[in-house]
């Protein structure tokens, strides 16, 4: 069913391009540019929905969008695991992604997903949160995830499906979630 629709992903995330491929085998990743993603004030959940909802109002503005019969915007962040109104991002470089890992280092937090999916012109959203625990992270291993490259990109500075998979350990919620898409919105667009 799935691979019978032209599908849009508003995101230039390899992992949620790997995700919505096992649906949507020809779907287009094409990210959105000039999005402002600066997180309101507020909780985490309310900051990373209202950003998807930019993402979405963004999509409506793209001139290819009327090519398409379904349109996926999407948006993770990381609660700081001592303060819900504070996020983590993607870092913008070497430093802020050792930074995000040595405050995540022997913790738990908790990772949202806001999702957004357009289905003949109209939205709707998801947003959800799980839980992860990484391990203590030695000095050497973090050397190693830094250089590694795999924090590129990614909210909190980590990838689960990749290095970080040997530290990380999902203890409530939905991996997908933590890999940048709702879990609801994924049972969506399997409909």
């Amino acid at each position: 069913m799935g691979a019978s629709k032209t599908v849009w992903l508003a995101s230039q995330s390899p992992r949620r391009a790997q995700l919505l491929r096992e649906i949507f085998p020809n779907i287009v990743c094409q990210g959105i540019e000039g999005v402002d993603e600066k997180p309101p004030l507020g909780e985490v959940e309310f900051q990373v929905l209202e950003i998807c909802k930019k993402k979405a109002l963004a999509a409506d503005l793209e001139s290819q969008i009327g090519d398409y019969d379904v349109v996926i915007v999407c948006d993770t962040m990381l609660c700081d695991p001592d303060d819900s109104m504070l996020s983590l991002g993607k870092p913008i470089d070497e430093i802020e992604a050792a930074v995000m890992l040595h405050r995540l280092s022997g913790r738990r937090h908790q990772v949202w997903s806001a999702t957004g999916i357009k289905k003949l012109s109209k939205w709707k959203f998801y947003c959800e949160s799980s839980i992860v625990e990484i391990t203590p992270l030695s000095d050497e291993v973090l050397v190693e995830l830094i250089l590694s490259k795999s924090w590129y990109g990614k909210a909190g500075g980590y990838d689960l499906a990749g290095p970080m998979g040997q530290w990380a350990k999902l203890i409530d919620g939905s991996e997908s979630t933590v890999l940048g898409i709702a879990s609801q919105a994924l049972i969506d667009l399997q409909q």
